[in-house]
């Protein structure tokens, strides 16, 4: 029988407060720098200045959102560096030096923004294209982004931060076990990982990820080099248990129809902002600026 340590369950729920309540202050300071951006008319006045260097759609929107949220990402870097540096190695989460926190942000923004501008740019173009039923239109692209995305990240995004190597002869036994395992469950994978936690965090996990000819086992490094095999098989049964369910297509289709739900509010929203502060119309880059931050909306679709 296991017996749980009362004080590093204590810590836990520390640091879960914690984390929720940093989670309260950044949605809150999200929203207050989107509705200082409305209120004040510096969103209208950005689009002006943009226009008048360019009219071209295209440019407007890059250009709006490089700099809206360029501006919130220098006031947000304080709680960013606290929240994904400090509080972990407070807590003897993170073996992160500062450098390779740094070095993952700037990987972070690499991957991110260019994925986030393209996402907003196919948003605005459906805002210009399709009238009143570009929510719909935008619920579907967001639909076919994460079945993409989760099909493409373990062999495009995932490898960006983390090392994945095959476990190899070492491992030879736990490989058969987990193939074995994987095959009994009626899931189909292309092989077993291990990737490089322990250069981030003193945490173990294991899990599935990709989809079709892209879904295969990884495990950390921690949890192989600390835990048996068995304990593996177990962590991992637990993650095949999702997929036996059907949990990940239930998420993807949970995750749509609240997102459709969410567009379509947004729209009515929108209506009423273009009426209130007297915008252009739908398309008007300025009317959406909420909404228009890179990085939170790949942040939402990265967990796909």
């Amino acid at each position: 029988m296991t017996t749980l340590d009362p004080e590093r369950q204590q810590q836990a729920k520390q640091y879960a407060r914690i984390r929720r309540r940093l989670w309260l202050v950044s949605t809150s300071l999200s929203a207050l720098y989107a509705l200082a951006w409305l209120f004040t008319g510096w969103s209208i006045d950005l689009r002006n200045w943009l226009i008048a260097i360019s009219p071209n759609p295209w440019f407007v929107v890059a250009g709006f959102i490089a700099i809206f949220g360029g501006i919130y990402a220098v006031l947000t870097l304080p709680l960013d560096y606290y929240s994904g540096f400090i509080l972990p190695h407070r807590f003897g989460q993170s073996n992160q030096t500062l450098k390779d926190w740094v070095f993952d942000q700037l990987k972070g923004l690499a991957v991110g923004a260019p994925i986030g501008l393209l996402l907003l740019e196919l948003l605005y173009l459906a805002l210009r294209a399709t009238g009143d039923l570009w929510w719909l239109w935008a619920a579907g692209g967001m639909l076919v982004f994460s079945v993409l995305l989760s099909n493409l990240a373990p062999i495009l995004i995932m490898p960006i931060f983390n090392k994945f190597v095959p476990l190899g002869e070492e491992h030879a036994d736990l490989e058969k076990r987990l193939l074995a395992l994987a095959e009994k469950a009626n899931t189909r994978v292309r092989g077993v990982f291990k990737f490089d936690m322990s250069r981030r965090t003193k945490s173990a996990n294991a899990a599935l990820t990709g989809i079709g000819n892209t879904r295969r086992i990884v495990l950390g490094d921690t949890l192989i080099d600390e835990f048996t095999d068995d304990e593996i098989e177990t962590v991992l049964a637990h993650e095949l248990g999702h997929h036996v369910h059907n949990d990940l297509p239930l998420l993807i289709a949970s995750g749509t129809i609240t997102t459709t739900l969410g567009l379509y509010l947004a729209s009515l929203a929108l209506d009423w902002a273009i009426a209130f502060f007297g915008f252009t119309g739908p398309a008007d880059v300025a009317a959406s600026c909420p909404g228009n931050h890179p990085r939170r909306l790949w942040t939402a679709h990265h967990a796909a």
